[in-house]
């Protein structure tokens, strides 16, 4: 039994896994909210980790432990095993990620003092991403004002793609490296991915993970000038608009709603916003269907993933739809089938495949983990 300890620690939050990679099953779980607020029975991250601990009992073997952390920019392209300098460089690229990376290092100092004699592994979400080329990866501003300050494409929900991209290969009975596919990580964050012989070429996600489709709370892609006409016009300042953009934006800023599940029930009851939103977030995702095809010179397959496209027939059957003319088309029998697992929902021998893949990216994490300690 080979187990890995899968930790996904948040400003406030401290999810985790214990995974059995012989079976791929998870063993125990949970997740402890609310770390070092009042009335909180984990005053700080030591002690969720502590409790996270006794939660897993005694007597596991644990392999290693496999951190999931958000923002790996250009220093780190594959799972890296965690020393004081990997610390300090995931701590220096906070600045790329100032949300994300501050929390994801609690856990790993937590964990770090909690199991000293245990290795220690970082798994980077924008990893993935490294096999962009430069013309997807660069923005056109002045090109040394965006190399000094690491303004470029990084990508984000990279773990998540490349264990769907390889679940999905499978599913196809294909080799990885045939297969031109376009993955859509649809969930409170959502990104879509071109992955050509399993090497991502092209991401929606860009600097941040605020860039691309529409999303829970984010925007997605926005003319940057509505900033600057925001801030005249409105009075917003910089913190307003980061709040807005990020926070108060997407379906909760069109619909009211956050959750999916929300706007469509209101859509279907016949509220205006939510089936201009629901519009809207379809329109997205459609364009970018459209310019990865393009970018990978055809498609062998389309594989929803994550909360919304693992569980919404709506998003799935109406994001594709008119697009029988390239060869894409969904099977509503098959779409709208109570099913859980792998799968296909297009027609049989379709041109092109639309398949539903669960992701799995504490599995993955404890694959890469393992891997990277050797």
């Amino acid at each position: 039994m080979t187990l890995v300890f899968v930790v996904n620690s948040g400003s406030s939050s401290l999810k985790y896994q214990l995974v059995d990679l012989d079976t791929g099953e998870s063993v125990v779980g949970g997740l402890i909210e609310r770390i070092g607020e009042k009335g909180s029975d984990a005053p700080n991250h030591e002690a969720a980790m502590t409790s996270a601990l006794d939660h897993l009992g005694h007597g596991h073997d644990i392999a290693a432990v496999g951190h999931r952390v958000v923002h790996g920019g250009t220093v780190f392209t594959a799972a890296t095993v965690i020393t004081d300098q990997v610390e300090r460089q995931i701590d220096e690229l906070a600045v790329l990620a100032p949300l994300h990376n501050p929390a994801n290092l609690i856990g790993i100092r937590a964990a770090r003092k909690s199991l000293p004699d245990v290795p220690q592994v970082a798994v980077f979400d924008t990893a993935f991403h490294r096999t962009l080329p430069p013309e997807a990866y660069t923005y056109a501003i002045d090109a040394e004002l965006a190399r000094k300050h690491g303004v470029r494409r990084y990508g984000f929900h990279g773990t998540s793609f490349k264990y769907v991209s390889e679940a999905a290969a499978q599913l196809l009975d294909r080799p990885l490296e045939s297969l031109k596919m376009i993955v859509l990580h649809l969930g409170n964050g959502a990104s879509a991915c071109a992955i050509d012989g399993g090497i991502s070429i092209d991401t929606s996600m860009g600097m941040t993970p605020l860039e691309g489709l529409v999303m829970g709370t984010r925007s997605g892609d926005i003319d940057p000038s509505v900033l600057g006409h925001l801030h005249r016009q409105a009075g917003l300042g910089f913190e307003e608009l980061d709040r807005l953009l990020n926070r108060e934006s997407g379906l909760l800023g069109l619909a009211g709603s956050g959750d999916m599940r929300d706007v469509q029930e209101a859509a279907d009851r016949g509220d205006e916003k939510s089936g201009a939103a629901l519009a809207v977030y379809l329109h997205r995702i459609r364009t970018y269907v459209g310019a990865y095809i393009a970018q990978l010179g055809g498609v062998d397959a389309i594989v929803f993933t994550a909360g919304v496209g693992e569980h919404s027939a709506v998003v799935r059957e109406r994001s594709l739809a008119g697009l029988s003319t390239l060869g894409i088309s969904v099977d509503s029998t098959r779409n709208k089938a109570d099913a859980s697992g792998a799968r296909f929902i297009s027609p049989e021998q379709s041109p092109v495949a639309v398949l539903v893949v669960p992701t799995n990216e504490e599995l993955e994490i404890a694959r890469q983990s393992v891997a990277a300690i050797g």
